[in-house]
């Protein structure tokens, strides 16, 4: 639904780019932020034939922005489209989101790329911002056209699931896409660690007799692209990040004054390799990602660094899969969960539990991310600002049942009965999801 203006009225705004906690009215008006004000309602100024949109309950808050979804278009349209994935980012109150260059073909030239982005005008419902490819065919072979990749519209560059494993390549990525302003999206594994692991190295693994993947296949490769970083001035981004060892080197990073920033995924941070079903390789193969669960302690080290400002962003890692890949079992299944539809109840829960604050928590979706892209009109509800806003309601609940939006169904909170569901969301001023009862977000 679009409107010449839209009233999102009785909300409680939290806007953290500017401070604001408060109840207010929110008037998105051309496709900007207009005014936030209280009882804009009863005001004169209220432009002829505003739309509005009732918020009592919930909170209004900068559209979520997400830095790391797979949209598999095109090459995998069996597992997602543009358009179903963008419909599964707007039920997630998603507005923003960053579209990983593993497809078929991989986005690693400008025609290839402006032909990418012809396919989201005219099948997104919320912003896309397509991320290249940091190699040709991310091969880690050669560097891809940077420069021109820049040209044609890259957000980001990224060989997301192929670390470059050339040092020498990555550290003049780093130093060509500092020059750009674009940061590089860092997959940080070291394959030779990883083998032919599937879940985290544990005595769990070796009891079931499953491949286990070491910490340190995340950790050595994140600290060899944080020293390369140092030595380029590029911006690196690390993506998804799951144990502390990571978040170790993270932290002198920062005391170092780097340009580095980091990610974390609800998965992560909710999850532990102690919720993987051992007993079953097809139900366990939901709950195989790259990098796999953690332990625990990993899981309450995320959660920690999320507070205390050593992750900059919370991404979903959306990689969805059609259900027969998956069927065949957790050594055979592809690496990835889906996550747009659950990031924003597994992300509350961090505020239930008072490990995060309602406005520290919006920073992590909002703010945060669009300082990672450099996104000056995103992230924020000033006036000026781009119309793009989510409404949630903190204290509805619904079950994961398996009826998504997203094409695929590969996800491991199945099941689960998770509180707090996005009631609407708009883009540049335009009403892409609404939520009309109390339950299922529909």
């Amino acid at each position: 639904m679009k409107a010449d203006a839209l009233l999102i009225r009785n909300g409680l705004v939290i806007d953290p780019d500017s401070g604001m906690e408060g109840l207010r009215d929110v008037l998105v008006r051309g496709g900007k932020v207009a005014a936030v004000a209280r009882d804009f309602s009863r005001s004169s100024r209220l432009p002829p034939g505003t739309v509005t949109l009732e918020a009592r309950g919930c909170w209004v808050v900068p559209g979520l922005i997400d830095l790391h979804v797979h949209l598999r278009e095109p090459g995998g349209e069996q597992s997602e489209t543009i358009a179903s994935g963008t419909r599964a980012a707007a039920r997630g109150g998603v507005t923003t989101l960053v579209a990983m260059p593993n497809t078929r073909p991989v986005p690693d030239t400008p025609a290839r790329l402006r032909r990418l982005r012809e396919r989201i005008r005219r099948d997104a419902v919320v912003n896309v911002l397509p991320c290249a490819a940091v190699t040709d065919g991310q091969a880690g072979s050669r560097l891809a056209d940077l420069e021109g990749l820049a040209r044609a519209g890259a957000a980001a560059f990224s060989d997301d699931g192929r670390p470059v494993s050339d040092p020498r390549l990555m550290e003049e990525a780093l130093f060509r896409a500092g020059r750009l302003g674009l940061p590089v999206l860092d997959h940080a594994e070291d394959p030779v660690l990883t083998g032919v692991g599937v879940v985290r190295e544990s005595p769990a693994s070796r009891r079931a007799r499953w491949p286990g993947i070491p910490a340190e296949s995340e950790s050595a490769m994140a600290l060899r692209d944080i020293a390369l970083a140092r030595r380029s001035g590029g911006r690196l981004h690390v993506c998804h990040v799951s144990c502390a060892q990571t978040l170790a080197v993270l932290r002198w990073a920062k005391c170092e004054g780097l340009p580095v920033t980091a990610e974390a995924a609800p998965h992560h941070f909710t999850l532990s390799l102690d919720d993987i079903p051992y007993g079953s390789s097809r139900r366990a193969a939901d709950f195989k990602m790259k990098p796999p669960l953690g332990t625990p302690a990993d899981r309450d080290a995320l959660q920690a660094a999320l507070a205390d400002g050593t992750l900059d962003a919370i991404a979903t890692d959306h990689a969805p899969h059609a259900p027969e890949a998956k069927a065949c079992g957790v050594l055979r299944a592809p690496f990835g969960v889906i996550g747009l539809e659950t990031l924003v109840p597994l992300s509350l829960e961090l505020v239930r539990r008072k490990v995060l604050g309602r406005r520290r928590l919006i920073e992590l979706l909002s703010a945060g991310p669009a300082r990672v892209l450099g996104l000056r009109a995103k992230g924020s509800l000033r006036r000026g600002a781009d119309g793009d806003v989510t409404v949630i309601d903190p204290a509805a609940s619904f079950s994961v049942d398996g009826d998504f939006a997203s094409a695929s169904r590969n996800s491991p909170f199945i099941g689960r009965v998770l509180r707090g569901a996005v009631r609407a969301t708009v883009v540049a001023g335009r009403l892409v999801y609404f939520r009309k009862d109390g339950g299922r977000p529909r």
